[in-house]
């Protein structure tokens, strides 16, 4: 989806928040935490939505989403009058796949992963000549979701060194590059060791489009990356952290009792390199907390273990 700078920054200024900044000494001295998980839909991924159905005169769109980028579509759909089906994995929770069936957009679900709710989806697109909007390879979106937070955290943290961010098919790590270039700032990349197609596509010096990795906690981390995201981390030298579940079920349960945050498994993962010293933070350090859609199951058997 072509960007339309004017139109996007004025869909996200209406229906977005600018969500807080607020210090984590828990996490150590100069750490603090950006709170997306605040966000209304509970993610980030309503930014990249605003922009995109802003950014096209389409009446009717297409997606694919682990969850929350279907979410912000389905928001971003009903606020801007625009119709919307979105495809989602088995593994998407349904705390996400009720919350875009109860705004009003067609649920549909095919395959066990990631990637194969994308081909459906595209495939479904292309008979019916509709728009597919990529959650992570796509210009407005990647404005939308990386362009306008990482804006918000220079604002609010002018002096910020580093920022610590989840990636999965990295359209939020290429909108903050995009953001905080020539402004010093590290941007450090936090993926699950079962399932890191974008840490593996920088091993190997070349963006995997198809992807099969292992199942995560992390399902909103899952699946392929896209040949421009890719661009965007290689030719940054982003350097990006492994983490596995089970350190993100610790963060889970961390955030909760230590902070006051409900956090989602691919949320938690940027606390949890911390938190496990598998990653050093650059003080000031801006960690995202990108999203609060976790099953109530799941994070009451956090919470018991």
């Amino acid at each position: 989806m072509a960007l339309d700078l004017l139109a996007a920054r004025a869909a996200i200024e209406r229906h977005c928040r600018r969500t807080p900044l607020v210090a984590a000494p828990a996490l150590g001295n100069g750490v603090w935490l950006k709170l997306e998980c605040l966000q209304r839909t509970g993610s980030f991924k309503l930014r990249g939505a605003c922009a995109a159905l802003a950014s096209t005169s389409a009446r009717e769109v297409v997606t694919a989403s682990a969850g929350n980028h279907g979410l912000g579509i389905a928001l971003a759909a009903r606020a801007l009058a625009r119709r919307a089906t979105v495809f989602v994995p088995e593994t998407t929770p349904a705390v996400k796949r009720d919350g875009i069936a109860a705004l009003g957009t067609e649920v549909r679900v095919a395959g066990t992963g990631y990637d194969h709710a994308e081909a459906a989806a595209r495939a479904w697109a292309a008979e019916r000549s509709l728009p597919f909007v990529s959650p992570y390879d796509d210009e407005a979106v990647i404005f939308g979701n990386g362009g306008t937070t990482g804006e918000e955290i220079l604002s609010q943290r002018p002096e910020v060194a580093q920022v610590v961010t989840p990636i999965g098919g990295g359209g939020l790590a290429a909108g903050l590059l995009g953001a905080l270039a020539g402004r010093g700032v590290v941007l450090a990349g936090v993926q699950p060791a079962q399932n890191c197609a974008m840490a593996e596509s920088l091993r190997l010096g070349r963006a995997l489009t198809r992807y099969t990795g292992g199942p995560t906690l992390c399902e909103g981390l899952e699946g392929a990356v896209g040949e421009r995201t890719y661009r965007a981390l290689a030719a940054a030298g982003v350097e990006i952290t492994l983490v596995d579940d089970a350190a993100v079920r610790r963060a889970i349960g961390f955030a909760y009792r230590e902070i006051g945050l409900v956090l989602e498994p691919s949320a938690a993962i940027g606390l949890a390199a911390l938190r496990e010293g598998l990653l050093e933070p650059r003080s000031p350090c801006v960690v995202i907390a990108t999203g609060a859609n976790i099953e109530p199951d799941l994070l009451d058997q956090v919470l018991r273990q």
